[in-house]
């Protein structure tokens, strides 16, 4: 298949070294082989020193509820430019997060795993890659939990290139509250609400470091926040508000890295029209971030949920 292409770009930008995650489950947050390279993927993305000198590109997962799935490539430019790669077999979904790439440890075996919501159930998807490039991707699953029917978005960090790590998983609920639950394995645990999230719609992460989390929000009423939220257990998040409006169409948001100053690549999904804009930011810091609108991208995108797809030891930085 064509999607296996985002496969050999990884093994041949060397993260195949005897270096990967430990298995393939979710983000484990425990001490991990690093591999060779921190390398991206072989996407169109130029490492630029500003969020908007140069093109940049993000690769952007389309689960739907058909039960596919499908990668679309995209670039940054005025008008952007993007490629959509032919879909695969997945399973019907209404809410997903993040696909990381990784090898197993003895790097003979690529996949990517990730978490979804299917009506009020939590599962762990593992998706491989078969050595055979003309074979379709395998995607396995495993029931994690009940009890997620009022959580309308879900999204993970992953902090795994240095000590402490750490991996959490963040459900936005319909009660107005933002849930935090701690991966360590295969394990979850329950780290309580954190209220005021009340009109909230669409969320992603925005970075991810040793001690805090950023998300990167929209609202109904169409404004952009980030929620900064430390990794210190009680910590109350620092919310900060980009823009008053210009994003209530939004019901899926995909950020990305861009350049080495911490600038990001949002997409921003209209599941309406199935349409998705680009943007480029600069590091988000409240209202002085700059934000650049490129525009609309082509392609169709009439996924759930839309995803970012990236590695296990690529790190947000945007904040």
């Amino acid at each position: 298949m064509k999607l296996q292409r985002f496969a050999l770009a990884l093994a041949g930008a060397g993260l195949i070294a005897a270096a990967a995650a430990s298995a393939p489950a979710a983000a484990t947050g425990q001490a991990d082989p690093k591999p060779r390279f921190f390398s991206k993927s072989g996407l169109a993305k130029t490492m630029s020193t500003s969020a908007t000198s140069e093109a940049c590109g993000t690769a952007v997962g389309v689960p739907t509820a058909a039960g596919t799935m499908q990668e679309i490539d995209v670039t940054a430019g005025k008008p952007p430019t993007s490629f959509s790669w032919d879909p695969f077999k997945y399973v019907g979904s209404r809410a997903d997060a993040t696909w990381y790439a990784a090898f197993n440890a003895t790097g003979t075996q690529f996949y990517f795993y990730g978490l979804l919501l299917q009506g009020g159930n939590l599962y762990r998807h593992t998706t491989y890659l078969p050595a055979d490039e003309t074979k379709p991707w395998v995607p396995t699953f495993k029931k994690v939990g009940p009890g997620w029917t009022t959580f309308k978005s879900i999204a993970t960090s992953n902090y795994s290139v240095a000590a402490p790590r750490h991996a959490y998983l963040y459900g936005l609920n319909t009660n107005g509250s933002l849930y935090r639950y701690q991966m360590v394995g295969t394990s979850f645990r329950g780290l309580g609400p954190i209220p005021g999230f009340r009109g909230f719609k669409a969320m992603t992460v925005l970075s991810e470091t040793a001690t805090y989390d950023t998300l990167l929000m929209t609202t109904t009423a169409g404004a952009l926040w980030t929620a900064h939220i430390p990794v210190a257990a009680g910590a109350k998040p620092v919310m900060k508000l980009i823009r008053s409006s210009g994003f209530a169409a939004y019901e899926s948001i995909v950020v990305d890295g861009c350049g080495e100053r911490g600038g990001s690549l949002v997409t921003g999904v209209d599941h309406d029209t199935q349409s998705a804009y680009l943007y480029a930011m600069s590091k988000a810091n409240g209202s002085a971030t700059a934000l650049t609108s490129y525009g609309k991208i082509p392609g169709v995108f009439n996924g759930v949920s839309h995803v970012l797809l990236t590695t296990h030891y690529d790190q947000l930085v945007g904040e």
